[in-house]
């Protein structure tokens, strides 16, 4: 792996310090994913074969969810009357509209289902008054908080689309861990957080990965890489 080949993102560091030692991060810029692309063709077409063994290949979950067929342009949804009602339950971050929008508010009600929503949505109208946010989120659960849509600082055509959570996550991680050699973990990181989705292996420390994410350095517009190894640095 010709380490000067995968530099690392505007404003983003090469190493990163964590609890569990240093680690190297080389962000893999890839083509625009399209729906419905094999995933495992598009990992081995750019992952070099020199990452395996102790190596970890980060994912982003959002090429996940494209490749799974769970990302549509927003003039396909088709919003319910409750979902335009739920949505305003929901805080907007300037990072990304989250289910703060009808389109992707029917996504949730698809996937993670009506009862959890309107359990979070009177959580989180219990809770506003007293300044606590996030609560909509922390009920509404893991699969509600990946799903996402239309952002301006995200590259075409995906600024128009909405997108679910990706199906079995650990599954996939576990299959593309058995093609390349290497650990893999699938990824749902921006300026505001990391969550983890699915992992290669228990054994993998969730903590670790978001340490080792807590930058974000696969960037959140025009970067272009989807794909990152993490290599511990050896003194």
């Amino acid at each position: 792996m010709a380490e000067s080949a995968y530099l690392p993102n505007p404003g983003k560091e090469r190493s990163i310090a964590t609890s569990f030692g240093t680690f190297d991060r080389f962000p893999i810029r890839t083509h625009v994913i399209e729906r419905g692309e094999n995933l495992g063709d598009v990992v081995r077409r750019y992952v070099p074969q020199s990452a395996a063994g102790e190596d970890y290949l980060f994912i982003s979950e959002k090429i996940v969810a494209i490749c799974q067929g769970r990302a549509w342009p927003i003039d396909e949804i088709d919003p319910s009357a409750l979902a335009k009602m739920l949505c305003r339950f929901v805080y907007r971050s300037p990072y990304g509209i989250g289910l703060g929008s009808p389109w992707t508010m029917q996504l949730a009600i698809e996937d993670v289902g009506l009862p959890r929503l309107l359990l979070a949505a009177a959580c989180s109208a219990l809770t506003k008054p007293f300044g606590v946010r996030g609560v909509f989120y922390r009920v509404a659960g893991t699969a509600a908080r990946a799903i996402d849509g239309p952002c301006d600082c995200t590259i075409p055509p995906y600024n128009g689309f909405a997108k679910k959570a990706p199906l079995e996550p650990d599954r996939v991680a576990r299959e593309l861990a058995a093609a390349l050699g290497c650990r893999v973990v699938i990824i749902d990181a921006n300026d505001l957080g990391v969550e983890v989705l699915g992992k290669s292996s228990d054994a993998i420390p969730t903590l670790f990965c978001k340490q080792v994410f807590r930058d974000n350095p696969l960037g959140q517009s025009s970067e272009s890489t989807p794909l990152c190894v993490v290599r511990a640095v050896r003194c």
